[in-house]
């Protein structure tokens, strides 16, 4: 089991985001408690040293 916590910058980027893909966005970061359950990859020289896919494509960019 894994406890998720989020960076301030974390939560201003994810209140950016729409309500559709907030909502797929949340859901499977509550999977990542499980386990690390979903299309999670172990990076290597990175911190974080996860990163978890949600899908190919968002409907949302960020620049910068």
């Amino acid at each position: 089991m894994y406890r998720i916590d989020f960076k301030p910058r974390a939560l201003k980027d994810l209140r950016a985001v729409n309500v559709g893909d907030r909502g797929k966005i949340l859901t499977k970061i509550e999977g990542l408690e499980n386990d690390l359950a979903g299309d999670v990859k172990r990076l290597t020289n990175f911190t974080p040293e996860y990163r978890l896919r949600i899908e190919s494509c968002l409907s949302w960019r960020r620049n910068g």
